[in-house]
C-alpha cells in the first residue's frame, strides 16, 4: 500500500478518535488488514515536506480564493511535558500564559479566502527547531535557540505563499508578537499588502513627519489616542505614516484594558480596523480545534520525523473535518459529536447482541425491584 493511501486513512483516523491515536490503534481499527509497523514507516520514513502539503490543499485554495483574503498569524504550544527533549520538543516562551512551556511550537498561517466567507483553511505552517545550544548568561544553564527567529520565518514563508504558491490576498492579520517594524515594512513595501495587527503600548511613534524628523517620539500610551478613533502617526524605525486606534474593554473580572491596533491602510474607519482584527480570533478557533478534534496533541510518537509527520497529517485532517462540517451545516465540535453518537450506538447495539448471545436474565417476580440478576 503507498504511503499517500495510508497518510488518507491515517487522517481519517485522527478525525474519527476520541482517544490517544497509535499505529496499533489504526492496525485494530482496520482489523489487521495494515500492520503498526508499516503505519509507523509511513510516519517515521521520510519527512513530508510544505510542497507536498500545498499541493495537497491546492485544488482546494483554487477553488475558493478571492483577491479580497485574509491570512491570519499566530503561533501555538502542542504542549508535551512528559516526552523526551529534542530539536522541536524543547521549552517554549508563551506569551499568551507569561512563561515557558514544554511542547512543539508551530507557526500557522490560516488564510480565509474572503472576509465574508465562514471557510478557513491553514495554507501552511512553520514547526519551530531549536538546533543550536548556548550558555545562559544569567542561569549558567545549557539551553536551545532557533537559528532562525520566528519573525524570519514568519517572512520566509509569506514570501513562498505569495510569489511562488501565488495566493491572492489583500490583508495581514496577526498580534503583538509579530507586529515588528521588519514585518510591517516587509508587508508594505515588498508585498504591498495591507496589515492589521496589534501593538504594544511602549512602541515610539511621532504624531508627524516634521516630529519624527526632529526626533521627538512618545509612547504610543503617552499620546493621548482618543478610544474608537483613528489616528495617523509615524512610528520609530519605520519610514511610512501608519494608522493607530485604540480599544478599551471590560474583562471578566470587571477590570478594563486597552487593545491598540496598527495598519498601513490609512483609509481605515475604526469600526472596519476593529472588524478585521477581530477576524484574527478565527485562528485561535483552529487552535481550540486542531488540538481537540483532529489529535494534534494525542500521538505518542517520538522522533522528530515522526512528530513533524503527525502534524503534517493533524494539518490535513483539520481540512477534512472543516470541510465535511460545512457540508453538515455543523461546526466541528457538533460533528464530532455526531461521529461520537453514532460510535456510541454502535457501541451499545453490539453489547445488546452480545449480552443476549451469553447472558440469561432470571426472571424476577412482577413486585420485586432489585435489579436482574445474572444465571
Amino acid at each position: 500500500m503507498h504511503d499517500v493511501t495510508i497518510l488518507d486513512l491515517y487522517t481519517d483516523y485522527l478525525v474519527s478518535s476520541f482517544q490517544k491515536v497509535t499505529s496499533q490503534g489504526l492496525s485494530n481499527l482496520l482489523d489487521g488488514q495494515l500492520s503498526h509497523d508499516r503505519i509507523s514507516r509511513m510516519l517515521g520514513n521520510r519527512q513530508f515536506t510544505q510542497k507536498e502539503y500545498w499541493q495537497a490543499i491546492k485544488p482546494i485554495v483554487r477553488r475558493t480564493q478571492t483577491p479580497r483574503g485574509i491570512i491570519k498569524i499566530d503561533d501555538t504550544i502542542e504542549e508535551k511535558p512528559y516526552s523526551t527533549e529534542n530539536d522541536i520538543i524543547c521549552w517554549h516562551w508563551d506569551h499568551s500564559k507569561g512563561r515557558n512551556i514544554k511542547g512543539i511550537n508551530i507557526i500557522n498561517f490560516v488564510y480565509q479566502p474572503d472576509p465574508d466567507m465562514d471557510f478557513s483553511i491553514p495554507i501552511a505552517y512553520e514547526i519551530i527547531h531549536k538546533t543550536e545550544s548556548y550558555v545562559d548568561a544569567q542561569t549558567g544553564k545549557i539551553k536551545r535557540r532557533s537559528a532562525d527567529s520566528k519573525n524570519d520565518l514568519v517572512r520566509r514563508r509569506l514570501r513562498i505563499i505569495h510569489q511562488y504558491n501565488k495566493v491572492p490576498f489583500q490583508t495581514l492579520v496577526w498580534d503583538s508578537w509579530f507586529s515588528s517594524n521588519e514585518n510591517m515594512e516587509f508587508a508594505h513595501k515588498e508585498l504591498k499588502k495591507d496589515f492589521v495587527g496589534a501593538i504594544k503600548s511602549n512602541r515610539k511613534a511621532a504624531l508627524s513627519l516634521e516630529d519624527k524628523k526632529q526626533g521627538k517620539f512618545k509612547t504610543i500610551a503617552e499620546l493621548c489616542v482618543q478610544k474608537d478613533q483613528t489616528h495617523t502617526v509615524w512610528l520609530k524605525g519605520l519610514d511610512f505614516p501608519v494608522l493607530i486606534a485604540k480599544r478599551v474593554f471590560t474583562n471578566k473580572d470587571l477590570s478594563t484594558g486597552e487593545l491598540f491596533l496598527v495598519s498601513n491602510n490609512l483609509n481605515y474607519a475604526a469600526p472596519n480596523l476593529f472588524n478585521t482584527y477581530n477576524k484574527r480570533w478565527g485562528i485561535e478557533d483552529f487552535h481550540k480545534s486542531i488540538k481537540q478534534n483532529v489529535g494534534l496533541d494525542k500521538s505518542p510518537t517520538k522522533m522528530v520525523i515522526s512528530q513533524s509527520n503527525h502534524i503534517f497529517a493533524a494539518m490535513l485532517a483539520w481540512v477534512k473535518l472543516e470541510i465535511l462540517s460545512r457540508k453538515e451545516q455543523l461546526n466541528h465540535f457538533a460533528f464530532k459529536s455526531k461521529l461520537y453518537l453514532k460510535a456510541l450506538k454502535a457501541a451499545f447495539n453490539e453489547l445488546q447482541a452480545v449480552k443476549n448471545q451469553h447472558l440469561k436474565l432470571i426472571e424476577q417476580p412482577a413486585q420485586a425491584t432489585a435489579m436482574p440478576l445474572l444465571a
